[in-house]
C-alpha cells in the first residue's frame, strides 16, 4: 500500500512538473520567437512562431499525463497501452492541425503575389489536397508507431490505388488538362475563341470542362481535352484583326472611274473611326465582273468593334459608287443568237 502511494504521488508530481513547465517553455518560446520575428519584415515567420508556441501547452501537457500514467501503471501493460496510444493520438492530431494550418498560410501567401487569377484560384484549390496528404501520411506513421502490421495494408491500398486509377482515368486527364490550360494560357476567362467549330466567348474553365457562350446565346460545354488537343483560334489575344474584301463592278465602267476606284475606297478606310487602310488593287478580269481587293486592319480585338467599322465602310462605297455612277456587277450571262437565213 504503502509503495502504491509512493508510486501515485511521484506519478502525481511527474503530471505537474511537466504541466508546470509547458507553461514555462511556452511563455519562454513566445518571448523568444517574438525577438526574432522583430528581425524580419514578414508576417510569415510570425505566424508560424505564433502556431509553434500555441500548441507547446497542450503536447507538454498530454506529453505530462502520458509519462505520469506510464509511471504509475507499469505493470498493466495493456491498459497502458491502449491509453498512450490514444495520447499519441491526440498529440498526431494536434501536431497535424498545426502543420497545416502552417501549410495553407503558405500557400495563401505564395498566391498573394501572383497577378494571375486563374493560377491563384489553381493553387488555392489545392488546399484539400494537401490536408488529405497530410492526414493519410500522419495516420499511416501513428498505424506504424502503434505496431500494426502495414503489409496487408499495403496491400489493400496498392490494390485500391489500381482501381481508382482506372475508373477515375479520364477524370485525373482532365485535371491535368485543367492545369495546362491555366499554366500554358491558350485562353482564359473573358476571351473569344473558336475551337472545333465552335465560336464564342469563355465564361468558365473548370476542372473537368469549360463553358462557352456561343455567338446564338446557348452555353456549349467542352472537354478540357477537347480544347487543348484541338485547334484554338483565340480573337481576344489579337492586336489587329485585318479584313480583306473583294469587290466587283460591271465591265462597262471606263478606264477612268476604274483608275479612281482605289482613291475613293482609300479614303472612305481613312477617315473611318477603328480602321487603318492597307491596299486595293484591281486584281482581275471575272467572269461577269472586274474585281478589285481590299484589304484594311482594324486596330481592336473587339469583334462588335471590328463589324462596326466594316458596316460603316460598306455603307459609304455604296454611297460614293452611287454617287460617282459606279455600277456594281452581279451574275449575268449574255446569249448572242445568230438567224440563219436560207441561201
Amino acid at each position: 500500500m504503502k509503495l502504491v502511494t509512493e508510486n501515485f504521488l511521484l506519478a502525481i508530481s511527474i503530471f505537474f512538473i511537466g504541466i508546470l513547465s509547458s507553461i514555462i517553455i511556452s511563455k519562454l518560446s513566445k518571448i523568444f520567437f517574438k525577438k526574432i520575428s522583430k528581425r524580419t519584415k514578414t508576417n510569415f515567420d510570425d505566424f508560424i512562431f505564433e502556431v509553434i508556441s500555441g500548441i507547446i501547452k497542450p503536447i507538454g501537457f498530454i506529453l505530462s499525463f502520458y509519462f505520469s500514467i506510464d509511471y504509475f501503471f507499469a505493470d498493466e501493460i495493456t491498459f497502458i497501452s491502449v491509453l498512450l496510444n490514444i495520447q499519441k493520438l491526440f498529440i498526431l492530431i494536434i501536431t497535424i492541425k498545426a502543420l497545416n494550418k502552417v501549410l495553407i498560410r503558405s500557400l495563401t501567401e505564395s498566391t498573394s503575389k501572383i497577378n494571375d487569377s486563374s493560377i491563384s484560384s489553381m493553387i488555392s484549390s489545392l488546399t484539400p489536397l494537401i490536408k488529405a496528404l497530410t492526414w493519410t501520411i500522419g495516420s499511416i506513421f501513428f498505424l506504424q508507431n502503434i505496431g500494426v502490421q502495414m503489409t496487408a495494408i499495403w496491400a489493400l491500398l496498392s490494390a485500391g490505388g489500381i482501381g481508382a486509377g482506372l475508373a477515375l482515368k479520364d477524370p485525373v486527364q482532365e485535371f491535368f488538362e485543367y492545369i495546362t490550360i491555366l499554366l500554358d494560357k491558350p485562353f482564359q476567362k473573358g476571351e473569344f475563341i473558336k475551337s472545333d467549330g465552335v465560336l464564342g466567348m469563355v465564361e468558365r474553365v473548370g476542372v473537368r470542362s469549360s463553358r462557352i457562350r456561343s455567338i446564338n446565346g446557348e452555353v456549349i460545354v467542352m472537354s478540357n481535352s477537347a480544347l487543348t488537343n484541338g485547334i484554338i483560334s483565340n480573337y481576344a489575344q489579337m492586336e489587329k484583326r485585318r479584313l480583306v474584301h473583294k469587290l466587283g463592278v460591271v465591265y462597262e465602267t471606263s478606264p477612268k472611274l476604274m483608275k479612281l476606284i482605289p482613291a475613293i475606297i482609300q479614303k472612305i478606310v481613312e477617315e473611318t473611326k477603328d480602321a487603318s487602310f492597307d491596299r486595293c488593287h484591281f486584281t482581275d478580269f471575272g467572269d461577269f465582273s472586274l474585281n478589285f481587293e481590299l484589304v484594311y486592319y482594324i486596330p481592336t480585338n473587339n469583334y462588335l468593334a471590328a463589324m462596326e467599322a466594316q458596316q460603316s465602310i460598306n455603307l459609304k462605297i455604296i454611297e460614293e459608287f452611287a454617287s460617282n455612277n459606279i455600277d456594281f456587277a452581279f451574275p449575268t450571262q449574255t446569249l448572242n443568237i445568230e438567224s440563219n437565213k436560207a441561201k
